[in-house]
């Protein structure tokens, strides 16, 4: 039987990100007036916007038991995809975007694909992808940004509606989406089976492999919706973008309480942990300090998230 304080860790594990996060603002509240202006609120929504969306499709795949490391070369090739055919006076918005989500699907499916096939771990599988895949951006743009977009693509990632950047509507619209996708559907249910114990889940008739194919294709389109809101918001295709985002968007995930080992993990966890980066992130900037001291924190949460994680899953 669990003891008392291995029950306490689980439920600190479960819900102490959702308190952490509370704590986090009101300090900040006392410490900076600017910080729970309608204005800096809107900015950190807008700047988690992209990090989010990377964090839903990886979530995911760590609760399949997987990881993807090829999100960051994702967002840079689907960047230059879509700004390649963005050009004013060529073709309708939706035709880039269209294209953009097609080469992240594409992207996505052959991780998929590969991991299943091949046997080879995720980890070695997305690491290749993303050496590929920051290649392939480069071969595309020839080495240079894409550049002189419309106005109606520079919309996606610049523009806003009531007063609401786009970015966050596509934020909140993504998170819905995925939030019945994990919690209300079949295949749903078939990723947590997979991750808690993938050889009871083939045993039972779950075919394993398609669940995982279409995990990794679903973090290749919400990749691609990453690089088309950074290509537009910036107003270019830069092959060189997204360096890093697998790292902060892993991160989001872990935060949030998505297990490493699979099988355990929330939409809305991510969510809180994706705004705990940009929190902390928007924080040290209104407090004039370094940003050099949120790869410090950063990394001290990550490793307090995964302990506690552990400790909540010794019995």
């Amino acid at each position: 039987m669990e003891n008392n304080l291995q029950v306490r860790f689980r439920s600190f594990g479960q819900y102490g990100i959702y308190l952490a996060f509370l704590i986090i603002c009101l300090v900040l509240a006392f410490s900076t007036p600017r910080f729970f202006t309608v204005s800096n609120l809107l900015t950190i929504g807008n700047q988690v916007s992209i990090n989010a969306l990377l964090a839903f499709g990886v979530t995911f795949v760590i609760i399949t038991g997987g990881i993807d490391l090829s999100l960051g070369s994702m967002v840079a090739v689907t960047g230059v995809v879509a700004a390649t055919f963005a050009h004013p006076d060529t073709y309708p918005v939706i035709v880039p975007i269209v294209i953009g989500l097609g080469a992240g699907l594409g992207i996505g499916a052959f991780n998929g694909f590969v991991v299943t096939k091949s046997k080879v771990p995720p980890f070695i599988v997305t690491l290749g992808t993303m050496t590929i895949g920051r290649g392939l951006a480069l071969i595309l743009s020839k080495g240079r940004p894409v550049s002189n977009l419309s106005d109606s693509f520079n919309f996606i990632g610049g523009g806003n509606v009531l007063g609401i950047p786009f970015p966050i509507i596509i934020l909140i619209v993504a998170f819905i989406v995925c939030s019945i996708l994990l919690n209300k559907t079949i295949l749903g249910r078939y990723m947590y089976a997979v991750g808690g114990n993938e050889p009871a889940a083939r045993a039972s008739g779950i075919r394993v492999n398609n669940v995982k194919m279409w995990v990794y294709t679903i973090c290749g389109i919400l990749s691609a919706m990453g690089g088309i809101l950074l290509t537009s918001r910036i107003t270019t295709g830069q092959p060189n973008a997204g360096a890093g985002f697998e790292l902060d968007a892993i991160a989001a995930a872990i935060i949030g309480g998505t297990s490493t080992s699979g099988g355990t993990g929330t939409m809305t966890g991510t969510l809180i942990g994706a705004l705990l980066i940009g929190v902390i992130s928007n924080s040290l900037d209104l407090l004039n300090v370094t940003s050099y001291y949120q790869q410090v924190v950063m990394g001290v949460i990550i490793i307090g998230a995964v302990v506690l994680d552990s400790m909540g899953k010794k019995s």
